[in-house]
């Protein structure tokens, strides 16, 4: 099987993204492979509202530069990754990307630019307009000129309680009254 050289980690800065770090860290350590995290900035932080003692009348808006939304963002990236910098020293190299644009175009243009191996990405339980419309994980994997490990948060077990016995001695066993 072909070693790992390069794995892609696209986050979104949220705590379900913890868990497709944690993933892509660990087999970036495992295979001595880079990881390349990548934060997809979000074109609406690119416009800041003003308004005078709260009044609707007269709101103005201004766009930031696209070098401070970047540079915003990469700041929240940095801080995101903070909690995580042990993790992080286990790999022999890491690099952070942050860009603008569509995310499932970014994420995919990252890993054609990068030549990653894998991409390690985490996965939000369907919704019913995700489930209609596909989410961002979804089309990634569709697209994707590498393979895609999509990393969800397990579902809580059933209870088992009263199951035991069934699952120890099979099917319920019959008696001799039950068969004569």
């Amino acid at each position: 099987m072909k070693r790992l050289s390069k794995i892609l980690v696209p986050t979104d800065l949220s705590e379900k993204s913890v868990r497709a770090l944690h993933y892509g860290c660990w087999l970036a350590a495992e295979d001595k492979a880079a990881l390349v995290i990548l934060h997809v900035a979000n074109g609406l932080n690119a416009w800041e509202l003003y308004c005078e003692d709260l009044a609707i009348v007269g709101l103005d808006s201004k766009p930031w530069p696209l070098d401070r939304v970047l540079a915003e963002a990469s700041l929240d990236l940095t801080r995101y990754l903070e909690p995580h910098l042990n993790k992080l020293s286990s790999i022999p190299a890491a690099t952070k990307r942050v860009v603008l644009g569509s995310v499932t175009q970014q994420i995919l243009t990252v890993a054609e630019e990068e030549r990653a191996d894998l991409i390690v990405m985490s996965s939000g339980r369907r919704r019913a307009l995700k489930h209609l419309l596909g989410g961002v994980t979804e089309r990634v994997t569709r697209l994707s000129p590498c393979p895609v490990l999509s990393i969800t948060m397990p579902l809580p077990s059933k209870p088992w309680r009263g199951k035991t016995k069934s699952l120890l001695f099979g099917w319920p066993r019959q008696t001799a009254a039950d068969v004569g």
